[in-house]
């Protein structure tokens, strides 16, 4: 039965505290994945402001060594990941991966070099079609385009009423996305239009079968992660111990009902992070 070493919390059911023991219990055979916004990052008005917590790096620089691999799969460009997370030449993140879009990137750290496919034709056709499209609906007012290279995103935050901004762009944007071969991913007052066929879960599914894992531990705070956690749910049920941590947030209770830790945010999540390296530390 697992213990408390080094302050860790402890996850409130059965399978996350077999996931925990079975990391403890043999790191390097353990993989990390981890979300960066809302999960290494605050969620900040404009999304090029966000950053990786200051003590992310660090604790992740501490933690990588001791496990078989740390991955960060997320929503962005690989690229834009890296620099908004200070994770290129860090001493101890040499085998650092990001799987960008949803996995459609790929940038290891032990090359610097990102690997990607092609952009998606119906990505260039809605991107200048969108702007228009917004406008003409009335809903430009408070809604704003993020490029994110491979994926468009429209958010709501900045609306008078981002909850009610976004209800109301969810049938015409994926009836918009649908007419270009596209599909929309729901966030935290986001809607992305993206191509289909990879989502966070497929990703870490991939990576987990590439690295050979016998244990897992995700943590997300967002809609975007829910693919992740059923891989995780699934993995399980085949045997694979795994941990399902949420940057915690009263915005997305789908991930928290789920979760098998919740920690408030960013800040606890790099808390987490440094008593996991400090327990699984080689003497």
């Amino acid at each position: 039965m697992v213990s408390r070493p080094h302050n860790l919390p402890m996850p409130v059911t059965a399978a996350g505290r077999e996931g925990l023991e079975a990391l403890l219990a043999t790191p390097r055979r353990a993989v990390v994945a981890l979300d960066f916004d809302g999960t290494l990052a605050e969620i900040v008005p404009d999304p090029d402001q966000a950053r990786a917590h200051p003590g992310a790096v660090p604790a992740l620089a501490a933690l990588a060594p001791e496990v078989a691999s740390v991955a960060v799969i997320t929503g962005r460009p690989a690229g834009v990941a890296v620099r908004y997370g200070g994770f290129a030449g860090v001493p101890g993140l040499e085998h650092l991966v990001v799987l960008g879009h949803y996995g459609a990137e790929r940038w290891d750290a032990v090359t610097g070099i990102v690997h990607a496919p092609a952009e998606h034709p119906g990505v260039a056709a809605v991107r200048a079609e969108l702007p228009g499209f917004l406008d003409a609906i009335g809903a430009w007012r408070g809604t704003w385009i993020e490029e994110k290279g491979r994926a468009l995103a429209v958010h709501t935050r900045r609306a008078a009423d981002p909850a009610a901004a976004f209800e109301a762009l969810r049938e015409p944007l994926a009836e918009l996305a649908a007419r270009h071969g596209l599909m929309v991913e729901p966030g935290r007052a986001v809607l992305e239009l993206r191509p289909p066929g990879m989502d966070k879960g497929v990703a870490l599914s991939e990576y987990l079968a590439e690295t050979g894992a016998e244990a897992v531990l995700y943590a997300g705070d967002d809609l975007g992660d829910l693919a992740a956690y059923s891989a995780v749910e699934k993995l399980r049920a085949e045997g694979l111990p795994g941990l399902l941590v949420c940057s915690g947030s009263a915005e997305v209770p789908e991930l928290v009902s789920r979760a098998d830790l919740v920690v408030p945010g960013p800040a606890e999540v790099v808390s987490f992070l440094a008593a996991l390296a400090a327990a699984t530390r080689t003497p």
